[in-house]
């Protein structure tokens, strides 16, 4: 055995050093992708003030246009008024407008296909910067778990497998959690903001050519740009740690949960309470609220459901939830057999968390019959953490 033990000691740090030789080269990448998309978003709005412009003079040219043609309409018919030198002008105006109408009309269309080129480049750097940061989370994650103490190895190797698996899957869905709070952030409140500050930009320009009709409708499209940016900001805080529970209790945030959850993936949601809500430790009413999500993630990922229940029943020592859907089921004992070995860590993880409050869980589900998945928490338990 410490012969297996110094073999895998010497295999664990040989995986450590090519992982962190791989770990700083997809560092290097990911730089010089963000670089890359830095010189393109500058590149792009560069492209988008210059379209605006562009726009602005093409549509002052066509005014121009229209007018040095009823000019010249005018003076062709009037010959006792205006001479052959005054048509001649007013034609080569004219023609003259004509001609630096075409060309910017057609520096308009190149500057509005090399934006479209800009903005499909960027999503491309984007999602190479992405798939990056996942690679380099995953390595981490395996850093981490490797390069602690090696004299534990051994324990390891003996200690069941899916807890194994389990444990690196709890470090990297820390690691996805911060990925996707940080991509909501950039993908919501942040492109709200450049493009308020874009707006207020054109909004200054119009205050300038005095286009104060303009410039009111403008401050009311960014009113409504602020507050649709405010209430995005509100759903990430309120998906870090709802503060309803808190302040309210777990029964009006899981019926909160509910709502969002039919407004957001038109699943059909029923809410149902019997029983007296007692209130719990905060701990405790995270814990459940967590578990419930997981349900509910799970169901909208895997399921194919149209129509959820979430059943919520107070007894005086327990608390039965009950969250069934009508989707697709699975062989419920097989499918948490395989869960370690095929990497679905959702229905592991809730049996983890349940075991943390000292409750039970139980899945009945059959291919083609929906799922139902119940779960009983001690409410002594609760009462005497609370003491």
């Amino acid at each position: 055995m410490d012969h297996l033990a110094v073999d895998i000691n010497r295999v664990i740090k040989n995986a450590i050093s090519v992982m962190e030789d791989s770990k700083y080269q997809i560092f290097e990448i990911c730089e010089s992708a963000r670089i890359e998309l830095e010189t393109l978003e500058q590149e792009l709005e560069n492209i988008l003030q210059e379209t605006m412009k562009t726009i602005d003079k093409v549509d002052s040219l066509e005014q121009d246009y229209r007018r040095a043609r009823i000019r010249l309409t005018e003076v062709s018919r009037d010959f006792v008024r205006y001479k052959e030198e005054d048509i001649k002008s007013a034609y080569e105006k004219a023609t003259q407008i004509q001609l630096d109408l075409m060309v910017y009309r057609e520096k308009e269309s190149y500057l509005k296909a090399r934006r479209d080129d800009l903005q499909k480049r960027i999503r491309n750097v984007e999602n190479s910067i992405e798939r990056a940061e996942t690679i380099s989370s995953q390595i981490n994650v395996v850093l981490e778990y490797l390069s602690g103490d090696l004299n534990q190895v051994t324990r390891i190797v003996e200690s069941a497998k899916t807890r194994q698996l389990l444990g690196l899957k709890i470090i990297l869905a820390q690691e996805e959690e911060r990925k996707r709070i940080a991509r909501e952030i950039h993908d919501g409140p942040a492109q709200s903001l450049a493009n308020i500050v874009l707006r207020t930009e054109i909004a200054e320009r119009m205050l300038i050519k005095q286009e104060f009709m303009m410039v009111q409708e403008e401050l009311i499209d960014l009113k409504g740009q602020v507050r649709s940016g405010l209430e995005e900001i509100r759903k990430i805080i309120f998906n870090l740690r709802p503060m309803a529970l808190d302040d309210l209790g777990l029964v009006p945030t899981l019926r909160k949960f509910a709502q969002d959850f039919e407004e957001k993936t038109k699943i059909h949601t029923v809410f149902e309470l019997s029983g007296k809500e007692h209130r719990m430790p905060s701990a405790m009413e995270a814990a459940i609220y967590r578990l419930v999500q997981e349900a509910f993630t799970n169901a909208y990922k895997h399921s194919s459901a149209s129509h959820m229940i979430l059943d919520i029943n107070y007894q005086p020592i327990h608390i039965a939830l009950t969250i069934q859907d009508n989707g697709v089921g699975f062989h419920s004992e097989k499918m948490e057999q395989d869960a370690g070995r095929n990497g679905h860590f959702g229905l592991v993880g809730m049996r983890e968390r349940i075991e943390l409050i000292e409750g039970r869980m139980e899945i009945d589900s059959k291919p083609g019959q929906g799922t139902k998945i119940m779960m009983h928490i001690p409410l002594t338990t609760a009462e005497s953490r609370k003491e």
